[in-house]
């Protein structure tokens, strides 16, 4: 069956970074595309950022951009979400998922990122 299992979350203050990782497993990782979605305390689910299948494009947030990278490393069957520049308002449980042609069909399990000094 599918499986994504997030890590790399933490706590980390302003400023500064982390590196986020989801193991895949259970289908051809590099085949579909690949996102972070995150969802901050009391809000709804917010996109962060998508990566096509082969890593050669990749799309961002307005709120992401500049500062996070995502890529994938398909011999491995993992995805990254590097994060720079971190803010107070990156707090939030980060989710990977697998994309379908209309969005998106399985989701990890989440990784807690806090921002704070």
């Amino acid at each position: 069956q599918v499986q994504l299992v997030e890590s790399g979350g933490g706590l980390v203050q302003p400023g500064g970074s982390l590196r986020l990782s989801c193991a895949a497993s259970g289908f051809t990782f590099s085949s579909p595309a690949m996102g972070w979605v995150r969802q901050a305390p009391g809000k709804g689910l917010e996109w962060v950022s998508d990566i096509d299948s082969a890593g050669g494009n990749t799309y961002y947030a307005d709120s992401a951009k500049g500062r996070f990278t995502i890529s994938r490393d398909n011999a491995k069957n993992t995805l990254y979400l590097q994060m720079n520049s971190l803010k107070p308002e990156d707090t939030a449980v980060y989710y990977c998922a697998k994309a379908n042609l209309v969005g998106y069909d399985y989701w990890g399990q989440g990784t807690q990122v806090t921002v704070s000094s």
